[in-house]
């Protein structure tokens, strides 16, 4: 059993854009890393810098968004390769969790893997929190898995999270490593009475 999360909240932060691949949130070349430690600081890095790592004007670059935990995109979002990296760089860089359009279904599954809901919405519901993050940006945004909601602004607005990713984050099912740590006793007690495993 690992961390039930029922809900997420902090100020939010929004990057605007269709088909956000994978490569954009994480290049290529930062991947040679043995962990995951201090992968953050590339997030966005091609977007965030010149060829000469000179600031470009990008969200992430903003003092402004500072702390800020929740990521509003748009549809799309996490397509490309499939690189566990990219939620990694999102989670090191301070988001806890994702409200958009729509995501690639192997990204969502990475950000489950860290504990990140990935929670949708319709166009218009989620351009009107990306107004309100740049507008408001020491506002608390909550993002309820449990209810399917996003609160902000005295608003509720109706989300939507994946049936299995809901139930695996409160029922705190979501971290697979941990639970089978966690079940160590009965992996072993199954390992032993399998034929054709040697111990």
């Amino acid at each position: 059993m690992t961390d039930e999360i029922t809900h997420e909240s902090g100020t939010g932060i929004a990057v605007r854009g269709n088909d956000i691949d994978t490569d954009q949130i994480i290049p290529a070349r930062f991947m040679k890393v043995v962990t995951f430690d201090g992968l953050g600081q590339f997030a966005f890095f091609d977007q965030r810098f010149d060829s000469e790592d000179n600031p470009e004007p990008h969200p992430f670059n903003e003092d402004k968004h500072e702390g800020a935990s929740i990521l509003v995109v748009n549809a799309n979002f996490g397509c490309g390769s499939s690189r566990e990296h990219a939620p990694q760089a999102l989670a090191r860089w301070g988001i806890d969790a994702i409200v958009g359009e729509s995501f690639a279904e192997i990204f969502a599954g990475n950000c489950l893997a860290l504990g990140i809901p990935t929670v949708t919405a319709d166009a218009e519901t989620v351009e009107a929190l990306q107004d309100f993050v740049e507008e408001n940006p020491d506002a608390e945004i909550e993002v309820d898995v449990a209810d399917e909601t996003v609160r902000y602004d005295d608003r509720t607005v109706q989300a939507n999270v994946d049936d299995a990713q809901r139930q695996a984050l409160v029922e705190g099912v979501w971290d697979t490593t941990a639970l089978m740590k966690s079940n160590e006793a009965e992996i072993e007690k199954t390992a032993e009475n399998l034929p054709y495993v040697e111990q």
